[in-house]
Formats: structure tokens, sequence, C-alpha cells
């Protein structure tokens, strides 16, 4: 077993353990692993602005027929005394050998908070099939992914939004290349339409740019734009962008 914990503070800027969006093969990482995420991003002067974010990642692979991750996450934010980030996320997943490379099930359970999205609690349950779509002499992988999982939302003022419950399809595409220099490029997509209706989706997409400094040290771009075609009521607008610019030391 192997435990490792880094603890970072970086001043002018954020300094973040690798909690990757890349898919996880059975094999790669045998044994025991994790990754610890912590960030704080100060501004003082015109700007008033404390933000703070942690997130760690453990993960178990056989070597074999099966591998089990945890991703933990949470983010909280003030400007100019104002609260404007406040959430939470936990996401447990399991993997599983149906053929010797290509196909593997997956079973996943996931709670999160989100108060200025109106979400006091969101809980999922999902079931599915990961294909590999191809594994080139590059160093490039590409995955598809077919299943769907079972979504309980409760918004924090029901009386505006009533309680959801629905099953979503979820689907996702995510393709991977390891660069020189252990750099890596991945891009993920997620599409997560609801069983009665169709128009009721979400759309979830990622991107990460991991460029190698030295070592293990890396400067990593990250985005994400999420779309949901129905928010809760109270929510202005039906997507959130966001991006960023951060060191990463890999283990």
């Amino acid at each position: 077993m192997k435990i490792i914990l880094l603890i970072f503070l970086f001043i002018t800027t954020q300094l973040f353990g690798l909690v990757s969006i890349k898919p996880v093969e059975i094999g790669e990482k045998v044994g025991v692993s994790g990754a610890l995420e912590i960030g704080l991003d100060t501004k003082r002067g015109n700007t008033h602005k404390d933000g703070y974010k942690a997130a760690i990642k453990v993960m178990y692979d056989t070597n074999s027929s099966y591998l089990l991750w945890l991703h933990t996450m949470g983010e909280y934010a003030k400007v100019n005394e104002v609260e404007n980030t406040n959430k939470q996320y936990a996401h447990l997943r399991y993997i599983h050998t149906l053929s010797e490379k290509n196909i593997r099930y997956e079973g996943f359970l996931q709670t999160q908070e989100d108060k200025f999205k109106a979400i006091n609690h969101r809980r999922l349950a999902g079931l599915g099939l990961r294909f590999k779509l191809f594994d080139s002499s590059i160093n490039a992988k590409g995955y598809y992914a077919l299943g769907a999982f079972y979504e309980d939302i409760h918004y924090i003022d029901p009386s505006i939004d009533p309680n959801e419950h629905q099953i979503r399809v979820n689907t996702y595409l995510a393709y991977s290349i390891d660069l020189a220099n252990k750099s890596s490029f991945v891009y993920t997509v997620y599409y997560q339409p609801s069983v009665d209706n169709f128009s009721d989706y979400v759309i979830t997409n990622r991107l990460e740019l991991n460029l190698q400094i030295y070592q293990e040290l890396y400067l990593k771009f990250s985005a994400s734009y999420d779309k949901d075609s129905k928010p809760p009521n109270g929510i202005d607008e039906t997507y959130d962008f966001t991006q960023s610019t951060t060191f990463v030391y890999g283990f």
C-alpha cells in the first residue's frame, strides 16, 4: 500500500495535486494510490476575494479484474465579503472487466450540493458499459460509454422548485493522448437526457492540457462548459463556463 500526503501553499496562484479527468484503465496503477488537490485564491485592494478548494481521489486497482475509486471535492469563495460559491461533491465508481481489452462495465454513486444552483442535494446511482474505441500507436485512446442513472434532486426551496426523481440516459465520449515529456491532453463530453423527456438534458464538456515543467511538476490548463436545458427556477443562465491555469504535482 502506498500512502502519500502532499501539502502546498502558493501565494500568487493555485497549486493542485493531479486529479485528472482522464479515463482510468485497470492495471495502470496497481494497488492503492491517490491524489490530493488544494487551492487558495486571494485578492486584496479594489477587489476583496477569498476562495478555497480541496479535493482528494483515492483508487484501488487489482491489476486483473476490477478497479475502485472515490473522488470528493469542496469549494467555497467570497467576493467583497459576499459568498458566491459553496458546493460539495463526492463520486464513487466501480469498473470491472467484461472482455480482456475493450469492454468494461461501470457502476457509480454520486452526491453533490450547490447553494448557488439552488440544490440542497443531488444524488445519483447508475450503471453502464464502457467501450474502448481505439488505442493507437501514438498513445491516443478513445472511449464511448452508454448507461443510465437514477437521479434524486432536492432543491433548497421546494415551494419554488419541486423535488425531482427521474431516470436519465448517461452517455459520454472521451479522448486522451500522451504527448512528449509526460505531457497529456484529455477531452470528455457527457450527454444526459431524461428518458421521459429528451428536451430535458444536461451536457458537460471537460478538457485538460498538462504540460510537464520538471519531473512531476506540470502546468495545467483546464476548461469546462456545462449546459442544463431546464435549470431550477431563479437560475438565470442555462450554462456555466469555467477555465483555470494552475500548477500540478502528479504521483
